[in-house]
Formats: structure tokens, C-alpha cells, sequence
């Protein structure tokens, strides 16, 4: 029998590495899945619905969490993201395993559901915060307002750490990228996601016993 499929969850303050480490992974294993979140903002130019976002109304957004049909949920900036249940449900049935680059609240939703079970959790930590403010300027993408407000959510978020079943300290993205996929291959072979061993040692049994 194919071993269930997990969900294996990245969160960390924006600037710790985490999106780049969800690329890294997808592109050392393309058995990975990648949750494509649903969001009732607007296409941007170039988004492909289904590729970057499940676009969909506020009304059929709404009726989807009422329904019980996204695992978790948020409204940024009056727009709201979530992650629909089904395509990770149907992933872990077939044994595939789906990666999540969400926040903590996010990551918090997830394993407080009926898949919760299943959760891999690791939050990615910055060496220091004058890293972590380096690195969002470094990306010259943001305002000098907008870091601000990124470094101010950064303490919050820094403050769930403890909820998480692994953390990993980014100081070097290689050798962080490393322990990441030494944390995905352990959970993979972890005894209760092997539903084949039960018949396996079975079968070793009734070879002793025809000895």
C-alpha cells in the first residue's frame, strides 16, 4: 500500500528565506506538490488562474469557508487567501505530499484541522534581526515604509516559533536547504506513514514459522 501523503508547512518573517527554500525543494523533488492558494484579489498581468491563484468571488470565496472547504484562511488588505481542501485531500490519498509557504496563523489553522495529523511544521528563523532587515532591503522591491512594517509583524511572528515541530536557523541557505530535506526525508520513512510494514513483517512471521 502507498504510504499517505503529508503537508509539510514553511512559515517564517518575510525576509528569513522561506520562499526561496519552497523553491529549492519543488525544484530537488518534483514529486512535490505546492498548494496554489484561492484569493478574491484581482489577476495580476501574467497570473494564470489555477498556476498562481484559484481566483475566485468574495461570495464564492465565503461559501467555500462556510462549507468547510478551505483548510485555512485570512483577509489581507481586504482581499482574502486561503487554501482550498480538496487538491490536498485527493494529493494525500495518492501518497503525494503537498508544501504550504504560509504564515503562522495560516500554519495554526492547518494543524488544528482534520488533516492536522498529517502536518510537518518548520519555521525558518534569521540569524539577527539586522540580517533579516538587510535582507528585505536588499531585495529593493519594498519602501522604507513598507520594511517597516514588515520588520514590525517580524517580532509576532518570531513568537510562535515554539509551535513548530522543527526550526531552522537561516544563517547559510545551503547547508539550512540541507537539514530541510533531511527533515522531509525522516518524516517520509517515519514508522506510522509506512501502512505497508504491518503486512511486511506479517510476511516475515510466516517465513519463520515455514522454517
Amino acid at each position: 500500500m502507498q504510504r499517505r501523503g503529508l503537508l509539510l508547512i514553511l512559515s517564517s518573517p518575510s525576509g528569513a528565506g522561506k520562499s526561496t527554500l519552497a523553491r529549492r525543494l519543488m525544484q530537488w523533488d518534483d514529486t512535490l506538490r505546492f498548494s496554489v492558494s484561492a484569493t478574491t484579489r484581482p489577476p495580476r498581468a501574467g497570473e494564470v488562474d489555477g498556476q498562481h491563484y484559484h481566483f475566485r468571488s468574495r461570495d464564492s470565496f465565503e461559501g467555500m469557508v462556510a462549507a468547510g472547504d478551505m483548510l485555512e484562511h485570512a483577509e489581507v488588505f481586504g482581499n482574502l487567501y486561503g487554501s482550498p481542501r480538496a487538491p490536498v485531500a485527493a494529493a494525500m490519498e495518492a501518497g503525494q505530499d503537498t508544501l504550504f509557504d504560509i504564515d503562522w496563523q495560516g500554519g495554526q489553522q492547518i494543524r488544528n484541522s482534520a488533516l492536522g495529523n498529517d502536518v510537518v511544521s518548520v519555521f525558518i528563523l534569521p540569524p539577527s534581526i539586522a540580517d533579516l532587515d538587510a535582507r528585505l532591503r536588499a531585495r529593493g522591491a519594498d519602501s522604507a515604509d513598507v520594511i517597516a512594517g514588515r520588520m514590525a509583524r517580524s517580532r509576532d511572528e518570531i513568537s510562535h516559533w515554539a509551535e513548530y515541530d522543527y526550526v531552522l536557523i537561516n544563517a547559510d541557505l545551503d547547508s539550512c536547504f540541507n537539514d530541510l530535506k533531511t527533515i522531509l526525508q525522516a518524516e517520509r520513512l517515519r514508522r506510522t506513514r509506512q501502512p505497508m510494514l504491518s503486512d511486511f513483517v506479517r510476511n516475515l512471521n510466516r517465513e519463520f514459522e515455514a522454517r
